[in-house]
């Protein structure tokens, strides 16, 4: 009898008879993809081009029946597993090697209650989808900053974007979720039902279930907003930075700043001369009244003599794309972050000097600013425990050859090593690549032995662990 060849939990491999793959493939209502079968490159591709591994096998599920299937499949026969929402995730964990990949992309839907100010989002769905849902009722709940980010990675890891000052993380934000045990079970996760499973889903990463439904809070928010960037040479990058964190300090919890240091990209409002210069870029959101946002940012105007500006006020869903010609997909990616209470002469220093060093124009180290709600909440509430930082500093390298690769990841370490005594020691878990299993830890601070009982219950065999993996006691 013919068999397939499949990676299982302890990285050895099983053979496993090609008619039980054939009765998997023909209970789904999905697809079930193998090597030779038309559109398995697509689906096993995701934004990192840096990762390039090949699933044995690649379960497309669109219900949470096929997610069910999938699970009991991979118990039976104690697979290795990934998960795949929206394959956005910098460490590649949406894909592995000659395993079982549980595709979720397919499960994209978005429905939205404005009455009750809910939205029921599909793991598969991006962060544009529900943008565009949402925004038709002048409604948003905290997100990213890159609209073809997935819903579902973003959210387990904590999530935060512009609106995070006034409303908090994306987890901050959900009121339920539907979730495939490792067990295969379908349960319901809220502060009423499996509240230490919904506990651990606010942040903990992917590693306690497969979310097949999110339920967030929805607040009133656009459908425009007062946005944009002001843009100065790197020349002047260290006195604005140490006056941009003053004014930060003033703003309201309606309005966000934050810094990003790069090469200028072919932006319409700047000289045709600057594109290609080394630069510092403040991007503003405001979602209250544009009067009093444009009195709020005007300081961030002066800070030097600027290339140019681009402020104004226009749809929210455009500038939750804004980013997105950045961040395309394709690209070799590699990140380093750390979380600051604040921004130091030092840190400032460290910042100014490595974006003056650039290995790659596509390159650049960006400052998202925290507070506000975010701040104002309890840092063992959720998983999710760096409630104290007011800054997230993200050093994100990113090129096109691997001829490039040791040049750009050397300068990445560097600048993490460099910046290192001036931070917290926090990490934001969804910045961490691969290799940096031994942040985990600091990623969840004063959270870690709640976190590991809570898989110990909930994933006693690490069926989960293409993650951030808590490994079970």
């Amino acid at each position: 009898m013919a068999t397939v060849q499949i990676a299982t939990l302890t990285r050895s491999f099983t053979r496993v008879d090609a008619d039980k793959v054939v009765r998997l493939r023909d209970r789904l209502s999905g697809s079930l993809l193998g090597p030779t079968d038309e559109g398995y490159d697509k689906a096993r591709t995701i934004w990192n081009a840096m990762i390039d591994r090949r699933p044995a096998l690649i379960a497309r599920c669109t219900t949470t029946a096929d997610v069910q299937l999938a699970v009991e499949f991979a118990n039976r026969h104690e697979l290795l597993v990934a998960v795949r929402g929206g394959g956005h995730n910098i460490a590649g964990n949406a894909v592995c090697d000659d395993g079982l990949m549980i595709d979720l992309s397919p499960m994209s839907f978005v429905r939205v209650d404005p009455k009750h100010k809910v939205a029921e989002v599909g793991p598969g769905a991006t962060l544009g989808d529900l943008d565009r849902a949402t925004q038709a009722f002048g409604l948003a709940t905290p997100t990213g900053i890159n609209s073809t980010t997935g819903i579902a990675g973003l959210t387990l890891g904590g999530g935060f974007g512009w609106l995070s000052r006034a409303y908090g993380l994306t987890v901050d934000n959900l009121i339920s979720a539907e979730v495939v045990t490792a067990a295969g079970e379908v349960v319901r996760a809220s502060e009423r039902e499996h509240p230490d499973l919904f506990w651990a889903l606010r942040g903990g990463g992917g590693n306690y279930g497969i979310v097949t439904r999110f339920d967030f809070r929805l607040h009133e928010a656009g459908p425009e907003v007062l946005c944009g960037l002001v843009v100065y040479p790197l020349a002047q990058a260290t006195e604005a930075l140490r006056r941009y964190r003053e004014i930060a300090a003033t703003l309201s919890d309606e309005t966000a700043a934050w810094a990003v240091l790069r090469q200028a990209p072919p932006l319409p409002f700047l000289p045709e001369e600057v594109h290609g210069k080394e630069i510092i870029a403040f991007a503003v959101c405001h979602i209250g009244d544009p009067d009093e946002g444009r009195r709020a940012i005007e300081p961030l105007r002066h800070l030097g003599t600027p290339y140019g500006e681009h402020l104004g006020v226009q749809p929210f869903i455009a500038w939750q794309q804004a980013f997105d010609p950045l961040l395309t997909p394709g690209a070799r990616n590699y990140w380093k972050s750390h979380n600051f209470t604040e921004l130091s002469n030092e840190t400032i220093d460290v910042l100014v000097g490595y974006a003056g060093a650039l290995p790659s124009p596509h390159c650049e180290i960006f400052v998202g600013q925290l507070g506000g709600k975010v701040n104002r909440v309890s840092p063992t509430a959720t998983a999710y425990a760096h409630r104290d930082a007011n800054y997230v500093v993200n050093v994100h390298g990113r090129w096109e050859t691997a001829a490039e690769d040791d040049r750009v990841i050397r300068w990445s370490r560097d600048f993490y090593r460099a910046a290192a005594p001036y931070a917290t020691g926090g990490v934001y878990v969804n910045f961490m690549t691969e290799e940096e299993s031994d942040r985990i830890r600091a990623a969840y601070g004063p959270n870690w032995d709640r976190l590991v009982r809570t898989k110990t219950k909930y994933d006693p065999v690490n069926l989960f662990c293409m993650n951030q993996n808590i490994t079970p006691r």
